[in-house]
């Protein structure tokens, strides 16, 4: 996989602030318990004999019975042998007290299979979410029955492609802006077992002289996939006649979806490894025209390809405009793009104080205000690709930790090695993550996918006295789900934009419930840019709340957590 090489930046001294976020990782008390099977079952003297067994996958927190509590789903993979027993993909439903039940077999999600990434939205506008999974084979398309069980309706949506392909990043978009959602799909390389030669046979394939599995370097290309949503519960593939099919497409991952430009229409960024990223531009016309180079976002500062893994999306600046943050194989940095309001990117890496961490492999990511101060951190998951390097060099462990920057204002940051709590610093080979608040206490909460272990979820003890704000778009005009759509908010000198997403991270879906921090502020004025391109301005909004905002009727309910929620349910809008 492709890096750098490149030695970490000094780091300067401490700023000695305090920060509230306390990671603490509840899995197991939470009901958490079961491992996530992908590949062999790797430890330091273990190892892995194709690609497809390390990439792992993705998770989402959903609100898939509309109580108003995050339930979660799990992905999971397979074993090239002996797959064991239970290795399916998992829906853990909230019980509204810290724990979750699963709830897997009486949904129908439970499914054995290669899965690696998820994308959740109310594509038919029927009131629930539904549920499209990536994977090695066939993707599937689960329809929300509204009762606690999905149907597979892949095929009656017209979704089932020919032979296997190696499906990866995947995004519900209203390209079109017509209310029904549309979908993106990309796929990482053409994988085929009886043309890939596994581990120990091609002496090229290689890390620092440690024989290891083979690609993506090498392997074919799969060209993304767009597919239209006909408003009858069935798609059409219109890859070629909307440009996407005719796009390089490198080895894609991660999807994320939203107006990046601001001109009122959805882009796509998709995160690469090893080639260029892509930024699909909306042409408004039903077309794209790939122009990451153009826009700043496929290649480092210094012009070299690197190995796209997690999207972060979000405002570190408070400007009011969405960066991007991305992640990367070991040896490189991570990436921070400053968008400059108009859809073009500056790498800001280094400048930003990023630059001091390149040991680990990142995946799964997100800027979020993890301490509510108002200034949005960063956060991202890293472990090893190559389970056997351990066993020949101590320095490149499997199972490494979790990594915090906090915002130091100013487009600062700083990264926290031991001040963000014990769940932080935790050592796992982890991948996907899913950013949202489980517990409805008023702060960020963080599921982990770990490869062959139990998740964590790390519930965040947040400190302090500063002040919080949740929003939760429902769309009329627009699409329900309100994909696309971002939120400006405004307290004190401080702006902050924030982007409804299908998908981000490490192929993963966050809470859809937008989460500001205030700090200090006590009330945030909010600006909506709904996806069909209409605006709508709320002033005065009281914070340390969940407001839901319709699309046209301004707020129709909110809602302060605390004492009692917990056995009231949220009624249906």
């Amino acid at each position: 996989m492709a890096s750098r090489n490149v030695a970490p930046v000094p780091r300067g001294e401490p700023s000695g602030r305090p920060f509230h976020a306390h990671f603490v990782n509840v899995a197991q008390s939470a009901g958490l318990r079961s491992p996530v099977i992908y590949g062999a079952a790797n430890d330091s003297t273990g190892h892995a004999d194709y690609l497809l067994e390390v990439m792992g996958c993705g998770a989402a927190f959903l609100d898939f019975d509309n109580d108003g509590w995050l339930d979660i789903i799990l992905l999971t993979g397979r074993r090239m042998e002996a797959t064991p027993a239970g290795a399916t993909i998992r829906l853990y439903r909230n019980n509204r007290d810290g724990t979750f039940s699963d709830a897997s077999h009486r949904s129908g999600l439970s499914r054995s299979l290669w899965a690696t990434g998820i994308t959740v939205a109310d594509y038919d506008n029927d009131g629930f979410d539904d549920v499209f999974i990536t994977g090695w084979g066939q993707n599937i398309l689960f329809h929300n029955n509204g009762d606690g069980t999905f149907s597979d309706v892949t095929e009656r949506a017209g979704l089932i492609h020919p032979g296997d392909r190696y499906g990866t990043g995947c995004t519900w978009i209203d390209y079109d802006r017509d209310g029904k959602l549309d979908l993106f799909v990309s796929h990482y390389a053409v994988f085929d077992l009886k043309k890939i030669p596994p581990r120990g046979q091609d002496p090229a394939c290689n890390y620092n002289g440690v024989a290891t599995l083979c690609g993506p370097a090498g392997l074919d290309q799969e060209s993304c996939r767009l597919y239209h949503n006909n408003g009858d519960g069935t798609f059409s593939d219109v890859s070629a006649k909307s440009g996407i099919l005719a796009v390089k497409p490198g080895y894609a991952l991660t999807a994320a979806a939203t107006d990046f430009d601001g001109d009122g229409w959805p882009d796509i960024y998709v995160a690469c490894d090893s080639t260029p990223s892509l930024f699909f531009h909306n042409n408004h016309d039903g077309t794209f025209t790939e122009q990451g180079l153009e826009r700043g976002v496929s290649l480092s500062e210094d012009g070299q390809e690197q190995a796209g893994m997690g999207l972060g999306i979000g405002d570190v600046h408070g400007e009011g405009y969405l960066d991007v943050f991305k992640t990367h194989f070991r040896g490189d940095t991570q990436v921070l793009y400053r968008n400059n309001g108009k859809g073009f990117f500056r790498d800001v890496t280094v400048r930003a104080g990023l630059g001091v961490e390149t040991r680990f492999v990142g995946w799964g990511a997100a800027i979020a205000d993890l301490d509510n101060d108002g200034l949005a951190d960063i956060f991202f998951t890293t472990g090893m690709v190559y389970p056997e390097v351990e066993g020949k060099m101590r320095d490149i462990p499997w199972k490494t930790p979790n990594v915090v920057y906090r915002n130091l204002g100013g487009g600062r940051f700083e990264e926290l090695a031991r001040g963000a709590g014990p769940g932080v610093t935790e050592a796992h080979s982890s991948r996907g993550a899913a950013f949202g608040d489980f517990d409805n206490d008023g702060d960020v909460d963080i599921l982990i996918v770990n490869l062959n272990e139990p998740p964590s979820l790390l519930r965040n003890d947040i400190g302090g006295t500063d002040h919080w704000l949740k929003v939760l778009l429902v769309g009329t005009a627009s699409n329900r789900s309100a994909i696309g759509a971002q939120v400006v908010a405004t307290y004190g000198q401080t702006k902050q934009a924030q982007a409804v997403l299908a998908q981000s991270s490490y192929l993963s879906v966050n809470d859809r419930r937008l989460h500001f921090g205030l700090g200090a502020a006590t009330t945030a004025n909010l600006e909506i840019r709904w996806p069909n391109g209409g605006r709508e301005s709320i002033a005065k909004v009281a914070a340390d709340q969940l407001v839901v905002i319709r699309e046209g009727s301004g707020v129709v309910r909110s809602e302060r957590f605390g004492e009692g929620q917990a056995r009231r349910p949220v009624p249906r809008l």
